[in-house]
């Protein structure tokens, strides 16, 4: 079982218009994807891959150069969570992808480069230390890590007590013999995977933004962070005039 650790943050009145058109340039960006991969389909009848996508930001930058509000890994992920979506969706797990509205709540994500200073949590790019309130703390990464070198790989089971000294076992399940480095190497792997997938830290704005950029958000106070939380994200398609927003 996996911890979600969700945090109220309380940005200034400046950090809330950056955040806003953060907001607006990722729903733009992922919007934008979205409809290509729509055409692309219905003229080819093959998708697009994360990678094209994400190749595709240099140029929409220098045509669009708003999108540079908006931290550059984060728009990055905007293209694997909608690569997820897809493959959730041919994989039977869920349905097709939607186009996200401007209304409701909004969400970005950061992959990286995010630390507590203090009260403070410092999101990359141009928002900076922000103010954060924690209901508990974040626990440190050695005891996860400890935990992780009892977890038998490829099982959904984790050894109860093990001192340090034992550093090989033998399965009682299925009879495996297993090396404590190697296991522990592999679900170290398997679990930064997974962290990419769901992303580190998502920022929840539980109130509007009134434009796609540059607008403000709405419900002072009302802004959260999510620390490794699945991306959710509300929203009705939007596609008029061959325009996405």
């Amino acid at each position: 079982m996996y911890k979600a650790y969700k945090y109220r943050i309380y940005p200034t009145d400046d950090q809330k218009a950056s955040l806003a058109k953060a907001f607006g340039c990722c729903r733009w960006y992922g919007n934008f994807a979205l409809n290509l991969c729509q055409q692309t389909y219905l003229k080819t009848g093959k998708g697009l891959s994360r990678g094209y996508i994400q190749s595709l930001l240099p140029g929409l930058k220098k045509e669009y150069p708003w999108l540079r509000d908006a931290y550059s890994q984060s728009l990055q992920v905007v293209a694997l969570n909608l690569s997820t979506a897809y493959k959730n969706c041919f994989e039977k797990r869920a349905q097709l992808p939607r186009f996200k509205s401007k209304h409701g709540r909004q969400s970005l994500s950061y992959p990286a480069n995010v630390k507590f200073e203090g009260d403070y949590i410092k999101l990359p790019g141009k928002i900076g230390l922000v103010y954060c309130h924690r209901h508990r703390a974040f626990e440190g990464t050695i005891k996860f890590l400890h935990k992780l070198s009892r977890k038998i790989v490829n099982e959904n089971q984790v050894v109860d007590s093990w001192s340090l000294d034992i550093r090989q076992w033998q399965c009682q399940h299925c009879g495996t013999c297993h090396e404590r480095d190697v296991n522990a190497a592999q679900n170290i792997r398997n679990e930064a995977l997974r962290i990419l997938r769901l992303c580190s830290v998502q920022v929840l704005s539980l109130g509007t933004s009134d434009t796609a950029w540059g607008g403000s958000v709405r419900q002072p106070g009302k802004t959260s962070v999510l620390l490794d939380a699945v991306p959710v994200e509300s929203g009705s398609p939007i596609l008029a005039n061959g325009r996405v927003g």
